[in-house]
């Protein structure tokens, strides 16, 4: 019989269910992302054990590694001076004469929706390093960026 015509059963038709992907490159943390983190493993721990539902209880327990790997793997660097750009910094600029306002942080803290953007995007590197005055390229627009005021995340 052709192997097109034999049927093993349903779950060999599901969607394979992968692991959530680790971000490539430092798990660095704020505070206040570190403590998100440690909430999330808790709150998770929980749920996998209140949880009878099979399929729920491996979601779940999948959620829970990739947490306890961020968790284990976090990297909290020190509060910055607020000089410069850096990782843990609230940044107000000029982004082609329009004025916007971001805080740096790490990838499981970002949520752009509250202006909280990863390190590893394209507007944070462009930021990083500059100082108040300073005009950065972003674009590939020339002098795209002009930096108007730093403060570290957690300070006035």
């Amino acid at each position: 019989m052709s192997v097109a015509f034999r049927r093993e059963g349903d779950d060999e038709h599901l969607e394979p269910k992968f692991e959530l992907p680790i971000p490539v490159g430092p798990n660095w943390v704020t505070a206040r992302g570190l403590q998100l983190i440690k909430d999330r493993v808790v709150a998770l721990q929980a749920e996998v054990a209140a949880l009878t539902d099979e399929t729920a209880l491996k979601i779940a327990k999948r959620d829970l590694r990739y947490w306890n790997i961020r968790q284990s793997t976090a990297e909290p660097l020190p509060v910055p001076s607020g000089e410069k750009v850096e990782f843990g910094t609230k940044v107000t600029f000029l982004l082609n004469g329009k004025e916007k306002m971001l805080s740096i942080v790490g990838d499981d803290e970002a949520d752009p929706t509250q202006a909280l953007i990863s390190f590893s995007a394209p507007i944070s590197r462009a930021l990083m390093g500059c100082e108040p005055g300073d005009f950065g390229d972003f674009a590939g627009r020339e002098d795209a960026i002009e930096i108007l005021t730093i403060t570290a995340i957690g300070q006035p």
